[in-house]
C-alpha cells in the first residue's frame, strides 16, 4: 500500500512526498482509515513506528477538507503530550504535513515565559499541541477555550500517567465537547491506560502492532555487568571506541546526568545534559546540536528524552537501568527508528539486577550478556546475585513491597 491509496487530500500527499514518505508503516496503514472514518482510536505501537503521522495526517486531512475557518481561527484539534521536547517534535511534524495547506499549528509548554505563546493564540490557530501543565494554566487564565475542539489526542498516554498527570488529564477531558473524535496513542498499554481509555473513548477501535515484541526489532541489545563505581570508566572506554557515533546516554536522575557529563568532560569527551532543571533554552540548544551532529554525546533523564528523534542515532546507553521496565522499551526505541538499525547497551550493577529481570520478563527475552570488559573488578557472578524466586510467599511479598516503594520514590523524584 502507498499513501496515495488512502484517499488523502492532494496537499497532504504532496507534503508527505516532500518528507520522503512513500509507504505507510503498519500503524499508519491501519490507523489512518479508521480515523478518516470518524471513529475513536486506541493505538498501541512500538516507539519509532510513526505514531505521529498516524494521527496527524488524518486530522490535517479532515480539517483541510472542511475548508478555512471564517473569522478568527478557533482551536479545532488538540494534542496533549507529556514533555516539552515531544511537543516540539510533534509540532514540527504537523507543520511539515500541513506545509501546503492553510492550517495553522502552534505548540505551548512550560519552562518559558508565556508571552509569545499567548500572542500566537490570540491571533488564532487550528491545531494546538500542548503539555498538560501549561495548557491548564492558560485555560485558567482565559487564553484557551476547548469548546470548539473536534479532535483530541493523548500521545504517550502511559508516560502521562507515570508522570502523575492523571488529574490534569481528567480536568482537560472535562472541558472538551462531548461530540469529538478522541485518540489514544502509546507505546505500551498497562491496565490503567485501558481503564482510562474505556471512560474517555466513545465508539472506538484498537490497533495494536506486534504486542508480543515489546522492543524495536532492529535494535541490537546487550548488557554489561559492572560495579557502580566503575560505570564512568566503562562509559569513557566505550565512547573512546565510538568517537564518530551519536550516543544517547540515559541517567535515572538529574543529578546523575550532570555527574556523567562532568566525568566525560574530565576524560576529554564533550557532552551535554538535558533534564527538568535545565532551562528550556539550554535543553533546546543541546538537543539541536545533537540532532545536527555537532554534539556527539547527549545525557538525558527519561522525562527529558521523550521526543528525541535523531535519524542517525546509532547507540543508546542505559547508564542506569530504569526501575520501570516499560521505560526500557521507550529508551532503546530512540535508536532503530523506522527502517534504521541501532544498538542499545545497558550497564547493570548489583542493585539493578532485579530491574534487569523485570525488563526481561516484560520483553519476553533475555538481554544478551556482553563479554568481559576492562573493569570487571568487584563484579559478583550473575548467579550469586540473581537468585531464584523463593517458594514461600512471605519473602517474595516483602521484596515486591520494597520494589514498589522504590519505584514510587524514584518516579516522584524524577519528574521533569
Amino acid at each position: 500500500m502507498t499513501f496515495n491509496e488512502l484517499g488523502l487530500a492532494e496537499p497532504i500527499l504532496k507534503a508527505l512526498q516532500k518528507e520522503g514518505y512513500t509507504q505507510p508503516t503498519p500503524i499508519q496503514e491501519q490507523a489512518i482509515p479508521i480515523l478518516l472514518g470518524g471513529k475513536d482510536l486506541l493505538g498501541v505501537a512500538q516507539t519509532g513506528t510513526g505514531k505521529t503521522c498516524a494521527f496527524g495526517v488524518p486530522i490535517l486531512h479532515q480539517l483541510h477538507q472542511a475548508g478555512p475557518q471564517q473569522g478568527k481561527r478557533k482551536i479545532k484539534a488538540l494534542v496533549v503530550t507529556p514533555t516539552r521536547e515531544l511537543a516540539i517534535q510533534i509540532g514540527e511534524s504537523f507543520a511539515a504535513y500541513a506545509k501546503f495547506t492553510q492550517l495553522k499549528t502552534t505548540v505551548i509548554f512550560g519552562g518559558v515565559k508565556q508571552g509569545k505563546q499567548v500572542n500566537v493564540l490570540r491571533n488564532g490557530v487550528d491545531i494546538l499541541i500542548a503539555t498538560p501543565g501549561r495548557l491548564l494554566d492558560l485555560m485558567n487564565q482565559g487564553f484557551i477555550s476547548l469548546r470548539d475542539i473536534e479532535y483530541a489526542v493523548l500521545d504517550e498516554a502511559d508516560q502521562m500517567l507515570d508522570m502523575g498527570f492523571i488529574h490534569d488529564i481528567k480536568k482537560i477531558i472535562a472541558k472538551l465537547p462531548p461530540q469529538r473524535q478522541s485518540l489514544f496513542f502509546s507505546a505500551t498499554m498497562p491496565k490503567t491506560i485501558v481503564e482510562l481509555s474505556q471512560k474517555i473513548l466513545g465508539d472506538f477501535e484498537q490497533v495494536t502492532i506486534k504486542p508480543q515484541q515489546a522492543t524495536a526489532e532492529k535494535v541490537e541489545q546487550g548488557v554489561y555487568f559492572v560495579a557502580k563505581s566503575n560505570k564512568p570508566k566503562l562509559l569513557v572506554h566505550m565512547l573512546g571506541n565510538r568517537a564518530q557515533d551519536s550516543v544517547l546516554v540515559f541517567s535515572r536522575t538529574k543529578h546523575g546526568a550532570n555527574k556523567i557529563v562532568k566525568k566525560l568532560d574530565q576524560a576529554g569527551i564533550t557532552a551535554a545534559a538535558i533534564h527538568g532543571n535545565k532551562s528550556q533554552a539550554a535543553r533546546q540548544k543541546a538537543l539541536g546540536a545533537f540532532k545536527e551532529g555537532k554534539l556527539k554525546v547527549l545525557v538525558a533523564t527519561d522525562i527529558a528524552a521523550r521526543g528525541i528523534d535523531v535519524e542517525e542515532l546509532s547507540l543508546v546507553v542505559n547508564y542506569d537501568l530504569p526501575n520501570i521496565p516499560e521505560t526500557y522499551v521507550h529508551r532503546i526505541g530512540r535508536t532503530g527508528r523506522a527502517s534504521a538499525s541501532g544498538i542499545a547497551i545497558s550497564f547493570c550493577d548489583v542493585e539493578e539486577r532485579t530491574y534487569l529481570r523485570d525488563i526481561e520478563k516484560l520483553i519476553k527475552q533475555s538481554v544478551p550478556r556482553l563479554p568481559d570488559h576492562p573493569f570487571m573488578d568487584d563484579v559478583p557472578p550473575e548467579s550469586a546475585t540473581v537468585a531464584s524466586k523463593p517458594k514461600g510467599g512471605g519473602n517474595q511479598n516483602h521484596q515486591n513491597r520494597n520494589r514498589n516503594r522504590n519505584r514510587n520514590r524514584n518516579r516522584n523524584s524524577n519528574r521533569n
